[in-house]
């Protein structure tokens, strides 16, 4: 008598199977696609502005990066890291913009020992906006930012306040890869930005303002300086003695 044997599965194949793909996924980090923004960034072709200006960072935008707040950063499917590349590329046109940048080694405000310059620029973005492709191989992104500018004092003083926008556009469809493409729109983006500020910083109100309050004081800084002194209404009179002429004497 022949027996007939059953065919019972394993059921804990599939589950090892599942377990060992979402390890490999994880060691090969499998996810949200992360890119770290990099480029090159002009120096504005124009006369500096005779300005010592100081420039600070702060953390969140020295690390600024961006995904689907939707999601949250855990379950995006895109993080594009862009603080590096902004403190290049402000870094480069600020450089270029004034007689000289520092980079401030505090904060502005008072009691912070800083270095002596004319004002602080505290730059941070507000807002930042990417839109992806509607057909996966075209790889075109988009990417839209609001910055906010503080003009400061070495203590804090507020002296101008003022938005700028930003837009990038990746220039071609036919990029290898996504991350290509969502990079060199960033950049396009950062290059906007550092033109948009270039051309009109000096037509922002109330930098206007503080520039030409500036260029009187140094004037009449100057004025006095070169300005000759008067100095006989200041001498006290003295009495002078005439000597008699022979004639007189006698």
């Amino acid at each position: 008598m022949s027996g007939s044997m059953t065919f019972v599965p394993d059921l804990r194949q599939p589950v090892r199977l599942l377990a060992a793909l979402a390890l490999l996924c994880l060691l090969a980090g499998c996810g949200a696609r992360q890119v770290v923004v990099e480029g090159e960034f002009p120096k504005p072709l124009m006369s500096p502005l005779p300005l010592n200006m100081g420039i600070w960072y702060d953390e969140e935008f020295a690390n600024h990066e961006f995904f689907d707040e939707a999601k949250g950063r855990t379950e995006s499917t895109w993080i594009v890291k862009t603080g590096s590349a902004q403190m290049q590329m402000w870094d480069i046109v600020l450089g270029g913009l004034f007689k000289n940048l520092e980079q401030m080694k505090n904060p502005p405000g008072s009691g912070e020992m800083n270095q002596v310059v004319d004002a602080v620029l505290v730059p941070r973005i507000e807002e930042l906006q990417y839109a992806i492709p509607a057909h996966t191989n075209v790889k075109v992104y988009e990417i839209w930012m609001r910055y906010r500018f503080d003009m400061v004092t070495t203590a804090g003083e507020q002296i101008a306040s003022w938005t700028m926008t930003s837009y990038g556009k990746t220039p071609t469809a036919f990029l290898q890869s996504d991350e290509a493409a969502v990079n060199l729109a960033a950049v396009v983006a950062l290059r906007d930005a550092g033109a948009n500020f270039a051309t009109n910083f000096t037509r922002i109100p109330a930098v206007r303002e503080w520039l030409e309050q500036r260029q009187r004081r140094i004037a009449r800084s100057e004025a006095a300086a070169t300005t000759p002194i008067d100095r006989t209404d200041s001498l006290p009179e003295q009495a002078v003695e005439i000597e008699p002429t022979p004639q007189e004497a006698l």
